[in-house]
């Protein structure tokens, strides 16, 4: 007879899963950070419109960071919340000064390539599960993420 938590999950399976999440937690809440410093230190030609740009970002991590965490709790577990801990976690590095457009939006896009690649991750395990709540969420976070990828990614080409 299979262990269940109270949302009728696997309670082992739900664990697993909840490290992959506070993972991810940790990878978004340093591409956050980021985010904002983008956001305070853009400057150049396209400061307007970036500026803006890199708002819209950091509220949409914003929100992201919640509901990671939420999903956490769902599961029956304690989401991370401390920047040492995700640090030690992250992949996604936290970034100096970046004055440069150009290099800001390369390093947005090499941050949704890790987080993609999280959340396909993610999804698969909870596929596995048969965690219907965590497979919408990486399934949407997925798709609108891929269009952002194609959005920035045009936006560097000359």
């Amino acid at each position: 007879m299979s262990n269940q938590n109270f949302i009728g999950l696997d309670a082992e399976k739900a664990e697993n899963l909840t490290k992959l999440l506070n993972n991810l937690l940790a990878d978004y809440s340093v591409f956050y950070q980021n985010a904002r410093g983008y956001h305070w230190n853009i400057k150049g030609k396209k400061f307007f419109e970036l500026h803006i740009k890199f708002e819209e970002l950091y509220n949409n991590l914003f929100e992201k960071i919640d509901e990671v965490a939420e999903r956490i709790l769902t599961l029956g577990f304690t989401p991370e919340h401390t920047y040492s801990k995700y640090f030690e976690q992250a992949e996604i590095q936290e970034s100096g000064r970046v004055t440069d457009g150009f290099k800001a939006v390369q390093e947005v896009l090499d941050s949704y390539k890790i987080l993609l690649k999280k959340e396909r991750d993610i999804l698969k395990v909870a596929e596995e599960t048969a965690d219907e709540g965590t497979t919408a969420l990486m399934s949407d976070y997925i798709r609108e993420q891929e269009k952002l990828v194609w959005m920035n990614s045009s936006y560097l080409q000359k």
